[in-house]
């Protein structure tokens, strides 16, 4: 999920982005593009897989709602006190996966997770919390050379589903997806996605929006989410 595909001649690409959020959800610099994530740049019509990642229905889109908050019927819930997360679940795409941090390298550019394991989704560990107020991002590979990835459904998703980050803190935040969009590359609307926020916010991104042997794919496909629950555990 990388905003400029460059694939080297190992297929492995490195997108040009600076940094999106600062510490506690403020923009530091504007993204270039889109966040360099991760997401497969490998090919999946090149004999890894067969068939194209699921890219997000227009009725669940932004411009069919007015804004990513328009479709939201949850109420927000309060924010939580920071906390690392650990674990992503969404129950409708059977993803169950564990989070890492993930920072920027010496260009600016953010570090995917490793792409040795497939079921694992990357924090971007300088923005938010997730469950705090601010804006926090996830990413994770749509697909790798082994095959479909951990966020290679995210563009089945619905609004109405719920997304469930597991925190450090032993709470889990519970958000409710308002949009799901994909962008191209050329065209990324980087306030829209990594701008600040006053209420607790989520945003999933991985690649999307087609895919060219040259380029790699072609944009983005980014979930947008708000927390409307929490839970604690029991003893």
């Amino acid at each position: 999920m990388h905003s400029e595909p460059q694939p080297s001649s190992a297929g492995a690409a490195r997108t040009r982005t600076r940094p999106v959020l600062g510490r506690r959800g403020r923009v530091v610099r504007a993204v270039i593009a889109a966040l360099a994530l991760v997401a497969g740049w490998q090919m999946f019509t090149d004999g890894t897989h067969g068939s194209a990642p699921p890219q997000p229905a227009a009725v669940d889109g932004i411009q069919a709602t007015g804004s990513p908050r328009a479709g939201a019927s949850a109420a927000v819930a309060p924010g939580l006190p920071p906390s690392p997360p650990t674990r992503i679940v969404i129950p409708a795409i059977q993803v169950n996966a564990p989070i890492i941090a993930v920072g920027l390298d010496a260009s600016s550019h953010l570090l995917p997770p490793p792409e040795d394991n497939r079921n694992l989704a990357g924090w971007y560990k300088n923005g938010p919390t997730p469950g705090s107020s601010g804006n926090a991002v996830i990413d994770g590979h749509v697909d790798t050379m082994q095959g479909p990835a951990v966020f290679w459904g995210l563009g089945a998703l619905h609004k109405g589903n719920i997304v469930q980050v597991q925190r450090a803190d032993r709470t889990t935040a519970v958000f409710t997806i308002d949009a799901i969009e994909v962008y191209s590359s050329s065209d990324f609307p980087s306030a829209r996605v990594y701008g600040p926020t006053t209420r607790p916010e989520l945003r999933l991104i991985t690649c999307g929006g087609g895919y060219t042997k040259k380029t790699g794919y072609l944009g983005n496909v980014v979930v947008f989410a708000h927390l409307t629950g929490s839970l604690r555990p029991t003893s």
